[in-house]
């Protein structure tokens, strides 16, 4: 793929979606770090019909760490390993407190540094809360970069570089989610749904679909 075709599908899904972002719901950085902790092999559906049960009651480390873990437990146990996340977001909030004056750090090096936060939770939280041009890169990113031929890599850190390097400047903020997005709804692992794909002409897929009224 070359670089004229990468900017043509940037600017298609732009054209759909000029402000995307992300399903989860919060309204602070910390919110949005316990969302995506909790995201972790569980759908933003499942995540937010939590969260809207946990925040009005704690949405600070210090209201969780006044919850308890098995308060937390209570709020969560309908996410997949809830256990382990809310020992996570226990032990998460602690640090937040004692090294961070309860605030969420802006350096990829700290966020890293919080139990249950890997390299694509900490891209999410810089790039949606704080507005840098970081690209997380989960199973439907990973699916649409080689499908496409956008950023086609063997690992999710190969493809996230590639991602990064190939995307021009101008959309690298919201690169992210839009193609989320589109593995979520279009791009699908099952069945993909070609037919009304804005992309589809400019997609290397071999597998895919005709499109609508191309035979």
């Amino acid at each position: 793929m070359n670089a004229a075709k990468r900017r043509e599908i940037f600017e298609r899904l732009r054209e759909i979606d000029p402000a995307p972002t992300t399903e989860l719901e919060y309204r602070t950085p910390f919110e949005l770090l316990v969302a995506v902790i909790l995201s972790a092999q569980a759908t933003d559906v499942g995540v937010n019909r939590a969260t809207r049960r946990l925040y009005p009651i704690a949405s600070t480390p210090e209201a969780i760490l006044e919850l308890g873990l098995e308060g937390l437990k209570s709020h969560i146990r309908t996410i997949g390993l809830f256990n382990s996340k809310a020992a996570n977001i226990i032990k998460t909030c602690d640090l937040l407190i004692r090294d961070h004056g309860g605030e969420v750090p802006r350096e990829r090096a700290a966020l890293e540094a919080l139990p249950g936060v890997g390299r694509k939770t900490a891209n999410v939280v810089l790039n949606t809360a704080f507005g840098e041009s970081t690209i997380a890169v989960d199973t439907h990113i990973f699916r649409v970069a080689n499908r496409t031929g956008i950023a086609p890599g063997k690992t999710p850190l190969e493809v996230e570089r590639k991602l990064l390097r190939f995307t021009p400047a101008e959309f690298r903020r919201d690169a992210h989610h839009w193609l989320i997005l589109h593995g979520r709804y279009t791009c699908r692992a099952r069945r993909p749904l070609c037919h009304q794909c804005v992309i589809h002409d400019l997609c290397e897929y071999r597998s895919k679909a005709p499109a609508a009224g191309t035979g």
